[in-house]
């Protein structure tokens, strides 16, 4: 039988010094991610007049966004939050107005659209990745670990819910322009009372990683073949996940139901993805993360292979629920053997990595899906979204040496911890966990 120190709470997470703190700020300025993509679509829709356009920006929006986060991660690994996470963010910011002033000035040509959103999306400052590297360093403990990266995830289910929701809000009284100006203040200030952290300071840049040599990349011996595992499932959920909300609404049309039923059917997917993140990040696992992320991956394909055959709306929306209860452990899984493969200075961009499978694999399963809906029999759609996460249950974990120099670094921190401290360092704050 578990003991309570054997299974430690997720309020033990939020009790580390400067956690609520880090974690707060974190959340305001991923909040910005939840708003900016519907402000700007109605933004840029009200001033074009045209869906086409509208998408198509959307669209260069989106993929510089996606595609350039490695590199932008890589930056914030090798020169440290503060200096490269707070000028991005700042710019982004900027560039976030720029664009909301030319949508609204009606006759902007597509152009220029284009250049700003590009030049936007190319700044998006990676607070997801670098919140993740932040609790890998607060948190020593892999039990407190997995928790934390169980509630980062649900929480971050929940800004993509609510943000929506806010500038829906917004638009009732005001431009849709505004909700775009809101995400730049979100992202600014949150992103403000990130770096200022003491809890984000305790990231040094790679650079500075001392007496344990220089550590590769994640591109280096051995560290890139360990992601490969957590990067294909990542990006195998995002397209099984994508592929959900153009099948539900397909099969709404075919039986004649309302927007509301797949309001409800989306909402299941959420709530189930919420309810086993949480589920997760508490069990004190006692298989390895790389045996359980096929297991998660597979319950995603299976569950949504078994929607395709749901007769009616209340089986469905249990399928999918169920397909959601694998979601978040897949993907906080995939998070947490992603840090654990590579050296402590090279965190961000491992998790920069996982963020871009996903969103890459959005982008595919959203397309894929509008393909074969046209051509093939609705149950057999769904078939074919399942079966692309359970295929990457199949891909083979290797391990790197990420894991055991991340070991060995913590081992040396506990035991300098455990040391009576010395007097020159007396006037210094501590640091959580003995950390320096």
């Amino acid at each position: 039988m578990s003991t309570p120190s054997s299974r430690p709470s997720y309020a033990a997470v939020l009790r580390v010094p400067h956690a609520r703190r880090t974690f707060a700020a974190a959340l305001v300025g991923r909040l910005s991610y939840g708003t900016v993509s519907l402000a700007l679509m109605l933004s840029l829709t009200r001033s074009t007049g045209s869906y086409a356009v509208a998408g198509m920006v959307m669209a260069v929006f989106g993929a510089t966004s996606v595609f350039l986060s490695p590199y932008r991660a890589s930056l914030v690994d090798r020169h440290g939050p503060r200096r490269a996470l707070l000028p991005m963010a700042l710019l982004y910011a900027v560039l976030l107005c720029a664009l909301a002033a030319v949508c609204g000035r009606p006759g902007t040509s597509e152009a220029v659209l284009a250049v700003t959103a590009a030049l936007a999306g190319a700044c998006t400052p990676p607070l997801g990745p670098t919140m993740r590297a932040v609790w890998a360093e607060l948190l020593p403990d892999p039990r407190l670990l997995q928790r934390a990266y169980s509630v980062d995830g649900v929480a971050e289910e929940l800004l993509f819910v609510s943000g929506p929701l806010l500038v829906g809000g917004i638009v009732a009284v005001a431009s849709p322009v505004v909700g775009v100006v809101l995400s730049a203040v979100l992202v600014a200030v949150g992103t403000l009372a990130f770096v200022t952290s003491p809890a984000t300071a305790a990231l040094r840049p790679a650079g500075r990683e001392k007496s344990d040599g220089p550590a590769p990349g994640p591109g280096g011996p051995g560290q890139g073949r360990a992601l490969l595992q957590p990067v294909v499932v990542a990006a195998a959920v995002g397209v099984s996940v994508s592929a959900v909300d153009l099948l539900v609404v397909a099969f709404a049309g075919e039986r004649g139901l309302g927007d509301g039923a797949v309001a409800w059917v989306l909402a299941a997917l959420s709530l189930g993805s919420a309810v086993g993140g949480l589920a997760n990040g508490a069990v004190a696992w006692t298989s390895p993360t790389r045996a359980r992320l096929p297991f998660f991956a597979a319950g995603v394909g299976l569950c949504l292979a078994a929607a395709g055959l749901a007769p009616g709306l209340g089986t469905l929306v249990l399928a999918v629920m169920c397909a959601g209860l694998f979601v978040a452990p897949a993907l906080t899984t995939a998070y947490l053997i992603a840090d654990e493969s590579v050296a402590p200075g090279f965190r961000v961009r491992a998790g920069a990595w996982c963020n871009t499978a996903v969103n890459a694999g959005m982008s595919a399963g959203a397309a894929a899906v509008g393909v074969l809906v046209e051509r093939l029999p609705l149950p057999v759609c769904f078939a074919v979204a399942g079966a692309v996460a359970a295929a990457a249950a199949l891909v083979p974990g290797y391990r790197s040496g990420g894991a055991v120099r991340r070991a060995g670094l913590i081992s040396r921190r506990r035991s300098r911890a455990s040391r009576p401290s010395r007097p020159r360092r007396e006037s210094r704050p501590s640091r959580p966990s003995g950390r320096r």
